[in-house]
């Protein structure tokens, strides 16, 4: 038997705004009603989240569907890139990323390293492969702290990788106890295209 985590990108988010509280565009709802359809009949036994808003509300309709309510972790957040709450421009995270992989214990002041985000996020992870062995569960998170997690267990989800991930994104993680087999992208571009 194997253990899989669906790891789903939160869908589009408005630009500016708290981190915490920071909800989803129409895009972004649209998107979450793509991820509930393309992720039924999967048989997820629990839906886990960032306690991020726009995390929450990208996964809460899968978790309804299910009649299940999401439940959420607090080391499940986005990296802690600075000690402002609200978002750094794109202007201003790209190089800040740049460097963060470069150099893993980088940090700004009141932020956090990739490193420190890797330890809390995997510390929870490894808890949800014990307490949901054998299971589907469905984690909505973001993209660097999921990145991270990845990472953990295969370095090739780095960077470039990152870059490459859309809002929202599937990645469909299978385990066999604490060891990662396969990872498989679900979410499928031709999915952000509007139609």
């Amino acid at each position: 038997m194997s253990t899989f985590i669906y790891m789903v990108r939160h869908g589009e988010s408005p630009k500016e705004g708290n981190e915490r509280s920071r909800g989803l565009t129409d895009k972004g709802h649209v998107d979450a009603l793509k991820i509930t359809s393309i992720l039924k009949g999967e048989g997820i036994d629990a839906v886990i989240s960032s306690p991020y808003k726009r995390s929450i509300l990208t996964v809460e309709k899968l978790a309804q569907q299910n009649g299940q309510e999401v439940l959420t972790f607090e080391d499940l957040k986005e990296r802690i890139f600075s000690s402002e709450d609200n978002r750094l421009s794109d202007k201003d995270l790209i190089p800040l990323l740049e460097k963060s992989f470069m150099e893993q214990n980088f940090a700004l002041e009141g932020g956090e390293s990739n490193a420190d985000c890797q330890k809390r996020a995997i510390k929870v992870l490894k808890k949800l492969l014990d307490i949901f062995k054998n299971k589907k569960i469905v984690i909505g998170t973001h993209g660097a702290v999921m990145t991270l997690m990845m990472a953990y267990f295969d370095s090739s989800y780095d960077l470039g990788f990152l870059h490459n991930t859309s809002k929202p994104d599937i990645y469909k993680m299978e385990f066999n106890e604490q060891e990662l087999v396969k990872v498989q992208r679900i979410w499928s571009v031709k999915n952000d295209v509007n139609q």
